[in-house]
């Protein structure tokens, strides 16, 4: 695996900053959000098998490339998060699955022999399930999702395949820090007492779109806890439009 090339970690204002020229991360100055294009929720042209296929390519390039390569281990340090081959219980070393007699709850536990890998429809082996949420919610809070980033840990298919999961997180990541406090959206965020949020920094690259579209749904959250919902759901689509 190549290197990252140039990159340093600075602390400028509390919050890592790096810069970083060529290596396996190209780009990683730049964010994707807005680009990723639609969403899971509200989002008709979302086709779920259509975007599997990609999902399940972004866990095979994390699992068997990116979590050796030198560039994701030293942000998965950064941030504080292990990748699966340094998990203690049940590493997964690759997509095949976890290592012989691993035990934990990520391992298999059939009581008799399984066989190899299953194919999916395209004949590709399907790879161990591994959730891909935690590292890009871990991504996200620490102002390191950028395209570069993310094309690093989890390759080329990384916006069809994590693109609507990527916009998705990025959302919840502003719900959460208007719904409390600072303390409390780092406990959310907290994973175990070995892998605590070092730091948080505010969303980074924040397009407007990104942040009307954030206004909306929160205001659709909004009017559920008021049960304002099926028959008595406002209509805030048209009420933006009379304010406006």
């Amino acid at each position: 695996m190549s290197n990252w090339h140039g990159f340093s970690a600075q602390f400028p204002t509390g919050y890592p900053s790096f810069s970083q020229r060529g290596g396996p991360f190209p780009g990683a100055a730049s964010s994707s959000s807005g680009e990723s294009g639609s969403g899971i929720a509200g989002q008709p042209q979302f086709d779920i098998f259509d975007w599997h296929p990609a999902y399940q390519s972004c866990q095979r390039f994390f699992l068997d490339h990116a979590q050796y390569d030198n560039g994701v281990q030293a942000v998965a340090a950064l941030i504080n998060i292990s990748l699966p081959f340094q998990w203690t219980s049940n590493p997964i070393v690759n997509s095949a699955g976890p290592m012989p007699n691993a035990a934990g709850p990520g391992a298999y536990s059939h009581p008799w022999p399984r066989p190899g890998p299953a194919s999916s429809a395209r004949g590709q082996p399907i790879p161990a399930w591994v959730s891909l949420v935690p590292y890009i919610r871990r991504l996200v809070i620490t102002g390191m999702d950028s395209k570069g980033i993310m094309h690093g840990f989890f390759g080329e298919d990384w916006r069809k395949g994590l693109g609507p999961l990527h916009e998705c997180e990025r959302r919840n990541y502003l719900f959460a820090a208007k719904s409390t406090e600072w303390a409390e959206v780092k406990h959310h965020y907290d994973m175990s007492p070995h892998e605590s949020v070092p730091f948080l920094k505010p969303l980074q690259d924040a397009q407007l779109a990104e942040i009307e579209g954030a206004e909306q749904t929160w205001s659709q959250w909004l009017a559920m806890q008021d049960w304002m919902v099926g028959p008595r759901a406002p209509n805030l689509e048209g009420e933006a439009k009379d304010d406006a």
